[in-house]
């Protein structure tokens, strides 16, 4: 009797990850090539293509082009971070979520921000100061600079009714970008906005998002003291 057939790439994904856990196939070993395991399971050969990249993708499998596929001799697991909306995070903790745009100008960035978002000497950005609250207390306050050539209708958006972090996830998709996380010590400035005391400790997230190689936006989000941040690998 034969096996049945396996026909989503999610289904091969969680039978190649089966036999690498039970050591079918161990670290360091090269595993069948794509049209042995589509005959196997009888699925296309595309379907299983899918499902290897996703699990090299985590880390699990070590593809190479014209050497094959094996499994990692060291696995990396890789935690994923999804861009999530600040009003869904508050509003999970069943609290009140509010924002309030602090300031908002075209001006020239510093150098630092000019070099994340890779623009010339001489281009004006965007750029918007916002406070997030939950609960009527200071959340994250964000610090966001925007390249109009790339979001053009950003210039007709007020940012009464919608924050930027929320309009931006809406109306512009991105395909890649990165984050970098932080540890400062507030200054008096941060202080002020936060609603905290001078010198304390204080968790920062900075992401650039770009689309077709250029980046659409670069933000740095300063925490309220104690914030967590959780995801799975």
């Amino acid at each position: 009797m034969t096996a049945p057939a396996i026909r989503s790439w999610q289904a091969v994904q969680d039978e190649v990850r089966r036999r690498i856990v039970g050591r079918v196939w161990r670290p360091g070993d090269y595993i069948p090539h794509e049209a042995d395991l589509a005959r196997e399971f009888g699925c296309a050969r595309a379907t299983v293509n899918r499902a290897l990249r996703e699990l090299a993708g985590e880390g699990i499998l070590d593809r190479r082009r014209k050497a094959g596929t094996r499994v990692a001799a060291n696995p990396v697991r890789r935690a994923r971070l999804d861009i999530a909306l600040i009003r869904d995070e508050i509003e999970a903790r069943g609290l009140a979520f509010r924002h309030a745009v602090l300031s908002r100008e075209t001006a020239l960035p510093p150098a630092e921000v000019r070099t994340r978002m890779g623009t010339a000497a001489g281009v004006r950005l965007l750029h918007l100061r916002t406070l997030y609250t939950a609960g009527g207390a200071p959340y994250v306050f964000e610090d966001r600079w925007i390249n109009t050539e790339v979001v053009p209708a950003v210039a007709d958006e007020s940012f009464a009714a919608i924050s930027p972090n929320e309009w931006l996830v809406r109306e512009v998709p991105f395909e890649a970008g990165d984050f970098t996380f932080s540890a400062i010590t507030s200054t008096p400035a941060e202080a002020a906005v936060l609603g905290c005391a001078e010198g304390v400790g204080l968790f920062v997230l900075d992401r650039t998002t770009r689309r077709a190689g250029r980046i659409i936006t670069s933000v740095r989000l300063v925490f309220h003291p104690g914030y967590r941040m959780h995801t799975e690998i």
